[in-house]
């Protein structure tokens, strides 16, 4: 049995993935941990994250250059993240899947469960574990905090809570994001998700 998994992975289409850099971590560790040596890896830039209209354009010409590379099959790690269609629409046109789901956050907790729950948590304001590490950069800094704290209560002031979802139980990590919640004045809820939809849906390409 094991020399037939071997021939299998060994013998498996490479995929090239196109990923958000603030998951590129969780990636590397999905394909660790479930054995995806047939996955190749190119990333954009994380802080798209605070300005969506790069994303659909940027994949589109990450795909192209991909194909023109020779990659036989592409997949792109990307849920909607805030492009309103736009991403799915070049999906659709290039012929490549996408992950499924609005954002990280839901593809993190489980898509139907992060669904399920959304009646109470409508007023949260989430953590990944990416952003528990670089909440400076990607929180504070793009909205100007940094510069007009004032300004918190303006961006954060309907959030009733911060509600990290984590990838790996860190406690390091949980503090951070105590410390963020404290920073914004909610109230702070952990919730341990693993790498939820990410595992199943990179494992099954």
């Amino acid at each position: 049995m094991a020399s037939d998994t071997s021939v299998k992975r060994g013998s498996a289409k490479k995929v090239h993935v196109i990923a958000c850099g603030a998951i590129a971590r969780e990636i590397l560790a999905v394909s660790r941990l479930s054995g995806l040596d047939h996955l190749e890896l190119s990333c954009l830039p994380a802080i798209w994250h605070a300005t969506p209209d790069k994303i659909a354009p940027g994949v589109e010409q990450a795909v192209a250059e991909a194909r023109k590379n020779g990659a036989e099959k592409v997949f792109v790690a990307y849920a909607d993240c805030g492009t309103g269609g736009l991403l799915d629409k070049v999906c659709e046109r290039l012929g490549v899947e996408r992950l499924s789901g609005p954002h990280c956050y839901s593809f993190f907790a489980g898509n139907e469960d992060f669904a399920a729950r959304w009646d109470d948590d409508v007023t949260a304001f989430f953590l990944t574990d990416f952003l528990a590490r670089q909440f400076e950069a990607f929180v504070i800094e793009p909205l100007g905090l940094d510069r007009h704290p004032e300004l918190k209560d303006m961006y954060f002031g309907n959030y009733t809570k911060l509600v990290y979802l984590s990838q790996e139980e860190d406690f390091a990590l949980q503090e951070k994001a105590r410390s963020a919640a404290d920073y914004l004045g909610l109230a702070y809820e952990y919730r341990f998700t693993g790498y939820g939809d990410l595992r199943k849906e990179l494992s099954a390409l």
